[in-house]
């Protein structure tokens, strides 16, 4: 259950270029998320940025009531977070969404994860009880990689690719994917990412029948449906299609709904 929540911060460092963590105290949050989950959060108490900002929920301390955000500064609200001090409130609302599905009947996972898009991910992993945890991680170039070494500690491999070939395999996550796909046999396929890589990891699935969820990224203004910013367009059970609202009905979506145009 969501609740408009004032949380004290703990800390804010910077993880990457233009990166950075935040851990914020809330027994609320810390109890109650499940992966793919997100805040909503209120950046500024003027009126230098509006609208509230979505940032995934990246892992949980359910025994010390706290929780992770890492998030990329991209414009005034960001700004604003990342000047944000220990000891300082935060307003938010949370937790938001519809999560992954964790069913034990997948017991061989594959995780693949774009840019910023990994963070939901790690939250996932640590919660997940699948036998085999593949993961595969994508970033531009060395100067955005992050959290390697926790993916490698909750996961049985890490593979990573970078665009520019400056730390991994050369191209892209997805390439990875593809090549182990014949001989893993993953139960489920878990993405969140850029939308050409969502696009790209829900062929790959659809092509060898393997269950696909994908955590679309779009923008978002209220976080519950209200303001319809993040309109989504999905298949309806007749084939039809329609749209949906990334914020309620999402951001997690069986990788068949999804529309990718």
């Amino acid at each position: 259950m969501s609740k408009l929540l004032r949380e004290v911060i703990i800390g804010v460092e910077k993880a990457a270029k233009g990166i950075y963590r935040m851990t914020v105290a809330s027994a609320h949050i810390s109890s109650n998320a499940v992966p793919g989950q997100f805040v909503n959060i209120k950046c500024c108490d003027g009126t230098q940025a509006l609208l509230r900002r979505p940032v995934s929920i990246c892992s949980v301390d359910r025994a010390e009531g706290k929780f992770d955000l890492y998030f990329q500064v991209k414009g005034t609200g960001t700004e604003m977070l990342a000047r944000k001090k220990s000891g300082e409130f935060l307003d938010i609302i949370g937790p938001l969404g519809n999560g992954f599905d964790l069913d034990i009947a997948h017991r061989r996972i594959a995780v693949v994860g774009g840019g910023i898009g990994i963070f939901p991910l790690l939250f996932l992993l640590n919660e997940s009880k699948a036998v085999v945890k593949r993961s595969y991680l994508g970033f531009r170039s060395s100067e955005q990689i992050l959290l390697l070494e926790e993916f490698r500690q909750r996961s049985t491999s890490l593979e990573t690719a970078t665009e520019d070939g400056s730390f991994g395999t050369k191209g892209f996550v997805t390439d990875l994917l593809e090549r182990d796909i014949l001989s893993e046999e993953f139960d489920m396929i878990y993405a969140c990412g850029p939308y050409p890589m969502l696009r790209k990891v829900s062929e790959i699935a659809e092509k060898h029948g393997i269950r696909c969820q994908v955590s679309m990224e779009q923008r978002m203004g209220c976080g519950f449906g209200a303001c319809l910013t993040c309109a989504c367009k999905t298949y309806a059970d007749d084939g039809t299609s329609h749209y949906v609202r990334v914020c309620s009905d999402g951001p997690v979506f069986n990788s068949k709904e999804v529309v990718f145009e």
